[in-house]
């Protein structure tokens, strides 16, 4: 079960890749529009993220307010970039509250024991 888990954990840090190295690229280059690598990056990371939420270590499990925490920050990420993937262009606060929200997703991942 661990080799899972950890399949599981790195294919959730490629889809974090995805997801903030997509919204940096379209940030850095002026156009505010939601790329296919963000979006993909978003359904990995709510995939991979419920995947992690299983009770798959040895009594080692996260806090339950800690997953409950991330999966509402995961389905907001994802329900912001879903619905906003075929605008021409994304509203700067809207875009800047995705990359926010998936820096703080993975401060809760990292900080919060």
């Amino acid at each position: 079960m661990e080799a899972l888990r950890l399949i599981l954990l790195y294919v959730h840090l490629i889809g974090f890749a995805l997801l903030f190295g997509g919204a940096a690229v379209q940030y850095l280059s002026g156009r505010l529009l939601v790329n296919s690598p963000m979006l993909w990056g978003a359904v990995i990371q709510l995939v991979t993220g419920i995947g992690l939420s299983a009770p798959l270590r040895d009594g080692d499990e996260p806090a339950p307010a800690k997953l409950v925490t991330k999966l509402v920050l995961a389905l907001l990420i994802f329900v912001m970039v879903f619905f906003s993937r075929k605008r021409e262009q994304v509203a700067r606060g809207h875009f800047l509250a995705i990359i926010g929200l998936t820096l703080v997703t993975a401060a809760v991942a990292v900080f919060w024991r």
